[in-house]
Formats: C-alpha cells, structure tokens, sequence
C-alpha cells in the first residue's frame, strides 16, 4: 500500500499490534494496563487503558519520531497540504506558543489582533517579544470584534518593518474570516512570517466552499485545532508548516514546553481522526453546513434572536465568513448571552460552547443530527416566550480597545501590588482577565486599566461570565504595577 494513501493510521495500527501481543509491562504508566487501578478500568474501559502506554520502540517517540509517528505526521501533513505537520498534546495552546516561540525571540515585534486567544500573548510572556497590535473592527450592533481590516494590517506592517511575523485568526471564535490571502502577500513582500490561529479552522482543509485555510492561502505556520471540528479527543492539535520554515527548529522548540510523555490516546485519536476527514470531510462538513444553516433560518423565524452569517461578509474585515459557525444574538430578548447560556443548561438540559455579552455560540460538527438543533430550537422559542423583558441599560459592547503601556514580558514580571478592581483605574495591569470561553483577555499584562473595563468585569460577573486570570479566583482585587 502506498505510504501516504489517506487510508492508512499507522500510530492506531501499532498501537493494535501491540495490543495482540499481550506485551508484560516493566515500564510506566504504573497502573500497568489498568490492572493496578480497577476503577480507571470501570470509567474508562479495558481497551482504552490497555492502550495508555509509555514510548517504546515499536511505537516510536514524540519528541524525536523515526517511523509510527513520523509516518502519522507526512500523513497529516499530506492530508493539510502542508510541507510538515507535528502531532501535539498540549492542545492548540501548546500549538500557538510554539508557532510564536519558533519566530519570536526578546525584543522582536509581531502585529497581531488584540482579539487573540491567551496563549498568544502567554507566548510574549515567555519571549519577550513586542505585540503591535492592530484593533479589529468592531460590529456595533451584536458587540463583537470582527477581523482585521485589510489597509490596518498593512499600515501596521509599514510603521513596522523591523517585525518579524503577522498573526492572523483564521477564524475568530464567531467564524469571521480576514483576507487572509492579502495579508500574506504583504507580509511576504516585507519578509515577515505569517502565523494562523486556525483553532476554529481544522474543517477549512477539508470542506468545500468554506473560507481558505493558512496553508492555501501561503501562511507559513498554523496552529490547527483538531478536537474541536476535527473530532478527536480533547487536548490533541496539530501544528502545519509551509514550505519556507525549518520543521528540525520547529520540532526543538515544541520540545521546550511540550510534554516528553506524549499520550498514545490523544496521538491515536489525531491519526484515526485525520484518516475520517482526509476520506470523509467533504461530505460531513458539507451536512454541517446544511445543518447550520437550517438552524440559522429556523431560529431566525422566532423573531427577536439573530442568528448570523454569510450576509455579514463585507470583504474587508469581514472578509469571509465560516457557514458552520452558529452565532445568535440575544440582547433583543432582553437577555444577555451567558444569561441565555445558563438557562439553556440549568432547564433545558443543552451545553452551549459559550455565552458572552450579547450572543450564544452553538458548536455545530460532524457529530451533530437534525433532531439536536430542532431541540435547541424549540428551547431558544420556548426560552423567549417565558424570559423576554426589556434590554434597557444592557451592556453590548464586547471589544474594549487596549492601551498598551509595556511589553506582557516586563510586566508579568515587574514589582506588583494587590488593589481592589475598582482603585486600579490608571494603574498597569500585570496578569490577565477574561471570560472563558472565548480566552480574549479583557486586560493584559502590560494594559492600563480603564473605567470603562473595570464596569465591564463588574457588569460580566453580574452576569454570570466565568471569569478567570487573575491571582484573586474571586476578581475583587488586581495585581497592578507599583
């Protein structure tokens, strides 16, 4: 059989070959095929934790893979249109960290949204680089931060050209895209890297009429999530280069942060899980579509929620727009998102990804069936006709503009002192606050505290918003520098 027909899973196929031969373990993990610890067993399965195994020999190792892994990885790779595609553990955080740390060391500038995930700016905590950020634009309406705008990017990379990389989500947590095409080629032109955070992209590889993904828009690292639409187990990422990028340098960096104990289970589900989309994508990512944009028509029928989409596109900072992402807006019921979060959980029995401000996200993938969405459906009617008030003095807005004092590094690690939130305004922040999910920093280390973001984490919790960064678990106080 040829070596990369997609048909092929070579870690899950050692994995049963290791299985057959009933091997005597002399080695960790110390519950020795479950055998040490029958409850793991009862929870988990006799096959699955006969499959928790220790690198060896016949099943290759993570950090330095010569023939099971490094089979999985041209695979992967083949299947993403990538030069290289590493396996990864640590989740798309660990992916994200890696791709900065890879190009980025102390003192060198990268442009980036400030609508990032956390762990992009963890990684300048680590490194030492300097973030210019460019603001995306925002929707004013439904209070979200869209993408960037095309001409911003590229005045950011005109006053900047001493940067080393752009970063670019592809797409944000809502399924906005920017032109991501445009801004490789002016990035390129300038000899800087570009860099996606395609978290929420891993289906942009495989189906059809969806926006583009990093690597065949020419990005030269991508940060590929495949648990969330991909379908394999929790924690368990790739991370895809191009053609220009040394994978021996990217391979030395993950192996900085990146565990030496990689677990066969998450590898194992990568492997099977790329195998079902390189066969299967397109026709389960083209149900997806179908069924979200079902939903969407359907929800929007009730009057009062919008649930949008494609009719946001407006080739700029909306450059395109991910048909599988459902997004709806609440504020016109007189609920805020996390307020509607909750009441979906608590009394209709549905797990909403996230809830912020002003919108739900329902994670629509390949697992999902008609009879689901008709449930949430019926529950988003049944929700509106028991709750609906007035949404006068609710808050929509989002996406707080920064004011950027000092690197994230030096600040992490200047003198510091505890003040409660509402005596810190003007002060610089030195930790992060957000909700999570979606993991944007309302503040950041480096960020100057404001007014207008201390109401906003009031008004959050108030709400119900899972807050989390700080020291203080209850966010009544902030570290801020002396």
């Amino acid at each position: 059989m040829d070596k990369l027909s997609q048909k092929r899973a070579p870690i899950y196929e050692a994995l049963e070959r290791f299985r057959r031969n009933r091997v005597v373990p002399f080695d960790v993990p110390g519950h020795k095929h479950g055998r040490g610890n029958p409850e793991l067993v009862q929870l988990l399965g006799e096959r699955c934790v006969s499959i928790d195994v220790n690198s060896m020999k016949p099943l290759d190792n993570l950090c330095h893979p010569v023939s099971v892994i490094k089979e999985a990885e041209e695979l992967a790779a083949d299947a993403f249109g990538a030069d290289h595609a590493f396996l990864m553990v640590g989740g798309t955080t660990s992916a994200v960290q890696s791709m900065i740390l890879s190009c980025c060391k102390k003192n060198d500038k990268i442009i980036m949204p400030r609508n990032v995930h956390r762990s992009a700016i963890n990684a300048l905590v680590l490194c030492g680089a300097k973030p210019v950020y460019v603001n995306p634009d925002v929707d004013q309406r439904l209070g979200i931060a869209l993408g960037m705008k095309r001409d911003d990017v590229l005045e950011a990379i005109e006053k900047n050209p001493d940067a080393v990389a752009v970063l670019v989500n592809n797409p944000t947590y809502y399924g906005i895209c920017s032109d991501l095409r445009a801004i490789v080629k002016a990035a390129h032109e300038k000899g800087m890297l570009v860099l996606a955070d395609e978290a929420h992209g891993t289906h942009f590889y495989f189906g059809k009429d969806l926006p583009v993904s990093a690597m065949a828009a020419g990005a030269d690292i991508a940060s590929v999530s495949m648990h969330k639409s991909g379908g394999s187990l929790t924690q368990s990422s790739f991370l895809l280069t191009g053609k220009d990028v040394n994978p021996g340098h990217i391979r030395q960096i993950i192996n900085l942060t990146q565990t030496t104990s990689g677990s066969y289970l998450l590898l194992s589900s990568l492997d099977i899980s790329r195998r079902n989309l390189a066969l299967r994508g397109e026709e389960s990512f083209r149900a997806v579509t179908a069924l979200a944009d079902y939903a969407r028509e359907e929800i929007n029928k009730i009057g009062d929620y919008y649930a949008f989409g494609r009719e946001m596109i407006n080739g700029d900072s909306v450059y395109d727009f991910d048909p599988t992402k459902l997004s709806i807006h609440t504020l016109d019921i007189g609920l805020a998102g996390i307020e509607v979060y909750d009441i979906l959980r608590d009394e209709y029995d549905i797990q909403i990804e996230f809830g912020d401000l002003g919108n739900i996200l329902a994670y629509l993938s390949i697992g999902d069936r008609i009879r689901e969405v008709e449930r949430l459906v019926t529950a988003l009617a049944d929700l509106k006709r028991r709750y609906k008030k007035d949404k006068a003095g609710m808050l929509s807005q989002e996406y707080i503009s920064p004011k950027v004092v000092m690197t994230p590094q030096d600040s992490f690690y200047a003198r510091k002192e505890s003040l409660p939130l509402e005596e810190t305004a003007g002060r610089v922040c030195s930790e992060f606050v957000m909700c999570y999910p979606p993991g944007i920093p309302v503040l950041a280390p480096g960020e100057e505290v404001t007014d207008e973001i201390i109401n906003y984490i009031v008004y959050a919790k108030e709400k119900g918003c899972s807050m989390t960064g700080p020291e203080d678990e209850r966010i009544e106080r902030l570290n801020v520098l002396i």
